[in-house]
């Protein structure tokens, strides 16, 4: 297979870096080239002159050149970017855009690597050896089979017939198997923390290959959470018996207990940061959970105003309610403190130039379906991010969001076609069911990142999350602010309902007096000034 794709990839010299190596597309373009070009748009180069894709007023060619002249240094100087007059050749695959770090030295015993030439001389071309994709020790384990190699090879057989692998993917990921493979004896287990060392240097995937070792049971995963080495680096700050109390609260929050569900880990993260510094204060003078009293408690959260001091009461009450549940307290000192009535925040609707910003800053069909979905259908960033292909419905106009029919209008479904032509010419053999996917995420089954979806709107009033909050708004001002409509509409709960209609309700009051007729307001009094 791996000959019969070598041979029918084209080789020449690409027409941007003017490297030689094997081309790609209908430009001859080398790998790095043909993603610079699909990433970034086309301008005059400050360099070259030459109109071709740019970043930050550079071509790839002299980014290169700019790593040459950096000499080793971590950051690129303006004056690196001078024109030197002359390129330096090289074939491809050898350089890396934006590799400026310090320059590699040469092994003890091995000889010093000779100064390079100034001017116009030809540099010296040598081999990066450990830094080739494909090693003497690689094309060997690749001639290597046995038992674990055939069955990780087996499934990844399978899910490339069903993830709609193309013949790179499905080649580079044999080669990874055989990488990891080549050695492994009955029994062996793999440990997540060695593939990076052998395959991050020849640019295969740890991730897919660590999915494919997990399913045939041959992967150990070493890895710690970040949480975890975290909080065991905080509660090295506390006391012995208060840490034991705190680690298993975090324990039946992130996990779930008899009588308690999981948490996310955003909200377990929150909850710690907010009760760590008081409990490094109580550290100072106490033990135990136990000596806590109701006055530290109110003493540590008096300062705190607003959505902070909210938080931390919930946080400690969480803390508190589990210790006194599993008896390692005798009473509950948040019991009676509290956080006072929440401020009804009244939110007021886009303006329509806050609106036509997001809808101009949407160039590419997903994020032009992304805004529609949040403005017109009030879909939260994480629902667009799960909707699967299953949730459309063309023939019969609908739409399923967050388990709720909805009729497709006239823009959504436009929308929605010219994204499913636009998904259907750029990964034809994807087979991933999430309406949205992305390069990252075509040839597998996930979903597209949250980072990725909100790009366009970042920095902008009008992002995807307060599209949304507007649409819902909105309806509350038009249906005259029924919270069972909303409900209805939108498949909220009924405390959400009720906020909107409140904040409808407030604002549409403000405006009826900002708007009321001069004969209906108090006569003004003839002393005041």
């Amino acid at each position: 297979m791996t000959a019969r794709i070598r041979a029918a990839t084209p080789v020449g010299s690409c027409p941007d870096c003017l490297s030689w190596g094997a081309s790609y597309g209908s430009q001859s373009y080398c790998r790095a080239c043909y993603d610079f070009t699909r990433r970034y748009d086309r301008g005059q180069c400050a360099g070259c002159r030459r109109i071709i894709a740019v970043k930050k007023g550079h071509c790839r060619l002299c980014w290169l050149q700019a790593g040459i002249a950096a000499a080793g240094r971590r950051r690129l100087a303006l004056e690196d970017f001078a024109p030197a007059g002359y390129w330096q050749l090289s074939l491809a695959g050898m350089s890396r855009l934006g590799s400026t770090g310090p320059a590699r030295q040469a092994p003890p015993d091995g000889p010093a690597p000779p100064a390079a030439a100034p001017g116009w001389t030809q540099l010296q071309l040598s081999a990066p050896g450990e830094s080739l994709h494909f090693d003497k020790r690689h094309w060997a384990a690749s001639a290597i089979t046995g038992p674990a190699l055939e069955r990780a090879r087996h499934i990844a057989a399978g899910l490339a017939g069903v993830r709609g692998w193309n013949d790179r993917i499905v080649t580079e990921t044999s080669r990874a198997l055989a990488v990891v493979l080549a050695g492994h004896q009955p029994g062996d287990m793999i440990a997540w923390s060695q593939l990076p060392a052998a395959l991050h240097r020849r640019d295969l995937s740890i991730t897919r290959t660590a999915e494919i070792l997990g399913l045939a049971g041959l992967l150990d995963d070493d890895r710690i959470p970040s949480f975890t080495s975290l909080a065991q680096e905080r509660l090295a700050l506390l006391p012995a018996p208060m840490a034991a109390d705190v680690r298993d609260w975090l324990r039946t929050r992130g996990q779930g207990g008899p009588r308690s569900r999981p948490r996310d880990e955003h909200t377990v993260r929150m909850n710690f940061n907010r009760v760590h510094p008081l409990l490094l204060e109580w550290a100072r003078h106490y033990t135990h959970l136990r000596e806590v009293t109701a006055d530290d408690v109110t003493a540590a959260t008096e300062p705190l105003h607003g959505s902070l001091r909210r938080q931390t009461l919930t946080a400690l009450r969480s803390l508190f309610g589990h210790a006194k549940k599993t008896g390692t307290i005798f009473r509950d000192p948040t019991r009676g403190v509290h956080d006072g009535q929440r401020p009804l925040i009244l939110i007021q609707p886009l303006q329509p130039a806050e609106i036509d910003q997001a809808t101009s800053a949407a160039v590419t069909p997903a994020a032009r379906l992304a805004v529609a979905l949040a403005a017109v259908h009030a879909a939260r960033p994480k629902t667009i991010r799960e909707l699967h292909l299953g949730d459309i419905d063309l023939g019969g106009r609908r739409l399923v969001i967050a388990g709720r029919a909805r009729p497709l209008d006239e823009l959504t479904t436009s929308l929605l076609l010219a994204w499913l032509q636009h998904r259907g010419r750029r990964w034809p053999g994807t087979a991933n069911p999430h309406l949205i996917i992305n390069q990252q995420t075509a040839m597998t089954t996930r979903a597209v990142s949250e980072n990725w979806l909100t790009e366009s709107c970042r920095g902008l009033t009008a992002t995807l999350e307060r599209l949304r909050v507007d649409r819902q708004l909105e309806e509350a001002l038009t249906c005259g602010a029924d919270p069972l409509h909303l409900a209805a509409v939108f498949g909220i709960d009924d405390t959400t309902a009720i906020k909107y209609a409140a904040i409808a309700r407030q604002l549409l009051q403000t405006a009826a007096e900002q708007h009321a007729p001069s004969g209906s307001r108090e006569p003004k009094d003839q002393n005041s000034p």
